[in-house]
């Protein structure tokens, strides 16, 4: 189940490496070198503050694996499930300076993934399977494999990785080429890819239907005008719904027919889940 929500790993061994590198600094951790003995062993376990949806776990496990390979890692909980507030999601074991110093990435990095799954399993059971949650690529530099694997541990889906993966014709491509002509432009240097244009009016969604698009964005449309945009496409391409979606107005889109609807404040504006490691007490 997990490896359908794990990022790619040289991805994320390079993401996890610059972190404790931030983290640790040029002499590591001041305050447990002082205070705890370097051979000191101990447990710690991390528990869910509130509830929500878990994902990062693969972020975490290579924090503990970089910090020190002998920590001992064992979740009870996995990327997708629900959680609940104090909830032990795992536990690690072995040496207590390790396992200190490496806490705090670690937590980062559940805390946002898991903020990330959260928010978008409540987008997904607003939209109540009438039609799939999107994420964008409004994403942190460097966190993007995270953070678009958290979608799709909330039950959502992904949009474009990079602009390498297709192609997507914007309004600020259209200023300096009609669409007709974007469009058969992009199918003849790119053949094979998908072609998508976002469209601001109904005319434009008539005239990327026309010149071939294989995919067609209602960008800023209301509920209703996307409504009539899926009457008026019939189901010859696919429509997805972008910008000024909320989760007041979620519902409503959904309900239009629209096969899509992606969401930027999925990874842009998802509050982090409050998610804690606590040192186990040792008993005498």
């Amino acid at each position: 189940m997990t490896g359908d929500f794990d990022p790619p790993i040289a991805g994320l061994r390079t993401l996890v490496s610059t972190t404790l590198a931030e983290d640790f600094g040029s002499l590591g951790d001041l305050t447990s070198i002082a205070t705890i003995p370097d051979d000191a062993v101990g447990t710690g376990a991390i528990i869910a503050r509130r509830f929500g949806v878990l994902a990062g776990v693969a972020a975490a496990n290579e924090v503990f694996r970089q910090v020190d390979s002998r920590l001992s890692v064992r979740w009870l909980a996995t990327d997708g499930d629900a959680i609940e507030a104090d909830q032990t999601l795992a536990t690690i074991s072995g040496n207590l300076r390790s396992l200190l110093g490496a806490e705090r990435s670690a937590l980062n990095l559940l805390q946002h993934a898991s903020g990330i799954a959260s928010l978008t399993r409540e987008y997904v059971q607003a939209a109540a399977g009438r039609t799939h949650i999107r994420d964008t690529r409004k994403t942190l530099p460097g966190l993007r494999a995270v953070e678009k694997a958290a979608v799709r541990a909330g039950g959502g889906f992904n949009h474009r990785e990079c602009l390498s993966d297709s192609v997507l014709i914007k309004d600020n491509h259209l200023a300096f080429l009609d669409l007709t002509a974007a469009v058969e432009r992009s199918k003849v240097r790119w053949p094979g890819r998908t072609v998508e244009v976002e469209c601001d009016t109904l005319a434009q969604v008539h005239e990327a239907v026309a010149a071939g698009a294989d995919f067609i964005l209602l960008d800023n449309m209301s509920p209703d005008d996307v409504r009539v945009a899926v009457d008026a496409v019939d189901g010859m391409v696919p429509l997805e719904v972008s910008g000024g979606v909320t989760f007041e107005t979620i519902h409503a889109y959904a309900a239009t027919g629209v096969e899509f609807v992606s969401i930027g404040a999925l990874t842009h504006s998802a509050p982090a889940l409050d998610i804690a490691l606590d040192i186990v007490p040792a008993l005498d």
